[in-house]
């Protein structure tokens, strides 16, 4: 019997050569469409998230602006609290509330685990550590991918690798990782990194 894995942000087109596979546009700011997304796993043990949905937090004005540097965009001088509120629903709050309405499925699996694709987000970073805490029968692990073309700006940032550069480098981590890394952060070659 097929594992049952779940990818959040997998509009690059992350999964499409597998089989038995089902897509669900789902929204991890929305109760309501993470409501959908719980009627859609509804009893069904998940062997492995991967969380990969997030969002830069760049100031859009700021990147039609200033075409190619990222830092002029999400700099503490020109950051608006719209961006900042934005980036952190997205990418803290969305991970907490889609991790924790996906718990009942993955304590139904005898050896889960949770991967969360992370940019040394603190925020993001803590819940994901809390969680590896407060639920220890799954294996959390945050993964830094690496810097990855990704479409989350407009422009190609210099030594970005592709997408698929990077799914090929990071799932035979994550078929490796397991309760012994739990709470742990990793590069995109699987060394450990310090937060």
């Amino acid at each position: 019997m097929g594992r049952t894995v779940l990818v959040s942000g997998a509009a690059s087109g992350l999964g499409d050569e597998a089989e038995n596979i089902e897509f669900l546009q789902v929204d991890i700011t929305s109760e309501s469409s993470l409501k959908d997304l719980a009627a859609f796993v509804a009893d069904k043990p998940i062997d492995l998230l991967i969380h990969s949905a997030g969002i830069r937090g760049l100031v859009p004005d700021l990147e039609r602006l200033h075409h190619g540097d990222i830092a002029a965009c999400e700099t503490l001088a020109v950051m608006t609290p719209e961006t900042m509120q934005k980036t952190f629903a997205v990418n803290s709050v969305g991970t907490f509330n889609l991790i924790r309405g996906l718990l009942p499925n993955l304590r139904k699996s005898p050896d889960s685990k949770v991967v969360v694709i992370s940019s040394r987000m603190a925020a993001q970073n803590a819940i994901v550590k809390s969680f590896s805490i407060d639920v220890p029968e799954v294996a959390f692990v945050l993964c830094h991918p690496g810097r990855v073309e990704t479409g989350l700006v407009q422009w190609k940032e210099e030594g970005a690798i592709s997408v698929e550069e990077s799914v090929n480098g990071l799932l035979p981590l994550i078929e490796k990782w397991g309760k012994a890394d739990s709470g742990k952060f990793y590069d995109r070659f699987g060394e450990p990194i310090l937060w």
